[in-house]
């Protein structure tokens, strides 16, 4: 076994931990959370991030954390479900203090696609792959020959006038109580405007809605393959961690 490492996914109700072997992408034990603050600063989230490491003493060397919203070199450019005051900090300074490790700090999208491709859904897949997430609101992470391209932004593109992630989220569905039916018929609508602009070999589809994936599957209707991810709500922790480990490599 390889070195326990620790991945963190920061979401806008819940702070999510786990111990994953990076040699395998399987997680270790359990996994621990924590609400997250309601005033969902910095330093407070740091705070709950160096909690959560404190229950997992297993996991050494360095951190693996996720941010919903679009991160460049470690630095937040957007912050739509978390407090504003991310915007120009970086997270992977303010965490590394906290924590007195390393820390490798990008997309949840993106840490959630890293999982897939590496041992999940995608892997062995070198064309172009297209990991979406749909939950509260729309990730994304597009990859080529296994190459991530960061912080797409998909659920952000205008579909008929609307952001894609007002028109077709998993929180949508459940908001305007739309059957599977009439939830994936704008889901398709969604992939057809993505498969005409990128073209991609196939799509991975993740977020919560993807443990139902047999009941909409044979719905869906798009010129590309069409996979359910692997990972569930462990994809970004996983991802997180296995970002951390080639961060450490690399450097």
């Amino acid at each position: 076994m390889s070195q326990l490492l620790l991945g963190v996914d920061i979401g806008g109700s819940s702070i999510k931990a786990g111990v994953v072997d990076p040699s395998t992408g399987l997680l270790v034990g359990s996994m621990v959370s924590a609400p997250t603050p309601r005033d969902s600063t910095p330093q407070n989230v740091a705070a709950v991030i160096a909690q959560l490491a404190a229950q997992l003493p297993q996991a050494t060397g360095p951190v693996g954390v996720t941010y919903p919203g679009v991160v460049q070199w470690g630095v937040v450019r957007s912050a739509a479900n978390i407090n504003h005051a991310w915007l120009g900090v970086n997270g992977a300074v303010v965490v590394s203090a906290a924590l007195a490790r390393p820390v490798a700090f990008l997309n949840d999208a993106d840490a959630a696609g890293v999982a897939e491709m590496r041992w999940g859904a995608g892997r062995g897949h070198m064309g172009t792959a297209i990991m979406l997430t749909f939950g509260t609101g729309i990730g994304s992470a597009i990859f080529v020959g296994g190459r991530l391209f960061p912080n797409t932004e998909f659920g952000h593109m205008e579909l008929d006038g609307k952001e894609a992630e007002v028109f077709c989220s998993a929180r949508v569905r459940t908001v305007e109580k739309l059957d599977f039916p009439q939830w994936t018929a704008r889901v398709n609508h969604f992939l057809e405007r993505m498969h005409a602009l990128f073209w991609p070999d196939i799509f991975i589809l993740g977020g919560a809605v993807s443990e139902r994936f047999a009941e909409f599957a044979p719905l869906l209707r798009v010129a590309a393959g069409i996979r359910p991810a692997q990972f569930g709500n462990q994809a970004g922790i996983i991802g997180a961690a296995l970002a951390a480990a080639e961060q450490a490599h690399s450097g």
